[in-house]
């Protein structure tokens, strides 16, 4: 795993209140890796992970939305970020990302 995604999970876990999450959700970094955000918080993951909703973006573009320069939405919205499964997983990961 990328030290990348270590420092990403680190700082998701300080941002996250995770108890409002009740599926799964899971991040791909362009030549990164793979973090798995449930109820239980960030950790780094697998592409094995059965996610509710897939969201794929560059580095620079994970590391905006993570220190909260860049709104996930928007992200999505102007083809920042690719997104599979269930958009109203991703709305949630959005707002409990705080």
């Amino acid at each position: 795993m990328s030290d990348r995604i270590n420092e990403a999970v680190e700082a998701l876990n300080r941002r996250l209140k995770p108890e409002g999450m009740d599926g799964m959700a899971k991040f791909v970094v362009t030549g990164e890796g793979i973090i798995v955000i449930d109820a239980k918080g960030a950790r780094p993951g697998k592409d094995a992970d059965d996610a509710n909703v897939t969201l794929t973006a560059t580095a620079d573009v994970f590391e905006d939305i993570v220190r909260g320069d860049l709104d996930p939405a928007k992200a999505y919205l102007t083809g920042k970020m690719g997104l599979k499964g269930d958009i109203g997983a991703a709305m949630k990961l959005g707002r409990i990302l705080g």
